[in-house]
């Protein structure tokens, strides 16, 4: 029976915090990236400089 070392868990956990951490900023950058995405990203980027304040309350 092996058990495990306080390494080898420390290990595993980095490792899978790096992988996890690796496929959620991936999929982030797909989604940001997405041609669909456009138009909406451009919209949301110009909304502080809109003058017309009474589209935000």
């Amino acid at each position: 029976m092996t058990s495990l070392s306080y390494e080898a868990v420390a290990r595993f956990a980095q490792q899978g915090g790096l992988i996890y951490f690796a496929a959620i900023f991936i999929a982030g950058l797909i989604y940001a990236l997405w041609p669909s995405h456009k138009e909406a990203f451009d919209r949301l980027a110009h909304l502080p400089l809109d003058k017309d304040e009474s589209d935000h309350v």
